[in-house]
């Protein structure tokens, strides 16, 4: 059977046509079973539109097209089926031609040829809105400038409705993506956030906060809520062999702070020593805490060979009960072999 895809996220415009989503991602599509994309369309020019050609880019995509003009704010369909006689990755393009119009459109179809759909059998545990999913957090860890690491998350749509998943409040380092584009009732679909860390503003903690919604035009809401975190670590590779024998050397009391139960206390406090064991003055560029509720007091960032300071840590109970990430504090450091570290707060 013929799988449809029919795509309704948000407009775009292209010399006066709009369409819904020039890109068109099917998922997993069963080979030799043909897919079948429908794109929605829109004459938004001040006279009729008429459709010259649909181009695909190879002959394993089929096309339909209207061949009268489209009255001006008349609406209509453009349909590719591609054959899946390839296994593997797919990414055919469309160029559109319209009268009168300098350049085409392009749209774009995508997904993946499998000899058998293979659905996600893990559990969802969490619940972003209406749907389900296997994970509410990512963190990027020890990434490096110039890298683009990629993370997934699974989701269910559990609802009696088809439903189109997007993304909200994506910052302009991340980039997201889901497939397929639609998800049937009791499906799965998987969400691909990429992160671009040559646009990161800065070394250490950045965090941030997207939004699935459950359709286009859907509203940002606390219970949708996907918590993004990365760590960018401070480059070290034009350090001299000299400099790397003469640098600092961070060593901790611990790095696993455990501050017992709260029993009715607001808050629970402790300290940790950290003394500077290498030859040059160790700097601690950033601390940084990955949930609220946690307060970090030193008396000071710059400590010389031999000298020890202390860090003091104190946890908010009332602050921790509405996180969603363990209670971690994170320094950046100039010492080479402890560029990132990180300290876990236990509390019960």
């Amino acid at each position: 059977m013929t799988a449809l895809f029919l795509l309704s996220m948000t407009w775009t415009m292209a010399q006066g046509i709009d369409v819904k989503n020039a890109i068109v991602d099917v998922g997993q599509v069963k080979f030799c079973n043909p897919v079948t994309v429908e794109y929605e369309l829109k004459n938004n020019t001040n006279r009729p539109l008429l459709i010259t050609k649909v181009q695909p880019g190879c002959g394993c995509v089929v096309v339909d097209y209207p061949h009268n003009s489209v009255v001006r704010d008349g609406s209509f369909v453009i349909r590719a089926m591609y054959d899946a006689q390839q296994l593997g990755h797919f990414e055919r393009h469309l160029e559109v031609f319209a009268y009168g119009m300098d350049d085409p459109l392009f749209l774009t179809m995508k997904g993946v040829v499998v000899e058998e759909v293979v659905d996600f059998t893990g559990d969802y545990p969490f619940k972003l809105g209406d749907l389900l999913a296997d994970a509410n957090t990512i963190e990027f860890d020890d990434v490096n400038r110039g890298d683009r690491p990629s993370a997934k998350i699974h989701i269910n749509n559990p609802t009696s409705e088809t439903v189109q998943p997007l993304l909200m409040h994506l910052p302009n380092y991340l980039s997201a993506e889901v497939s397929p584009s639609k998800i049937s009732s009791g499906k799965g679909g998987e969400l691909t956030f990429t992160l671009n860390t040559s646009l990161l503003p800065h070394d250490g903690l950045v965090q941030t906060s997207v939004f699935l919604g459950k359709t286009p035009g859907d509203k940002v809401a606390a219970d949708k809520e996907i918590g993004i975190s990365a760590v960018l670590m401070p480059g070290f590779a034009d350090m001299t062999d000299y400099q790397r024998r003469n640098a600092p050397n961070m060593k901790l009391s611990t790095t696993s702070l455990d501050l017992g139960a709260f029993n009715g206390k607001k808050k629970l406090r402790g300290e940790i020593e950290i003394t500077n064991t290498g030859k040059s003055r160790l700097d601690i560029t950033a601390i940084q805490m990955y949930t609220v509720g946690i307060q970090v007091e030193m008396d000071k960032v710059k400590i010389m060979p031999g000298e020890t300071v202390k860090m003091k840590i104190s946890v908010v109970a009332k602050d921790l009960k509405t996180t969603k990430s363990k209670p971690r504090v994170l320094m950046i450091t100039n010492d080479p072999n402890h560029a990132k570290v990180i300290i876990d707060i236990l509390v019960k």
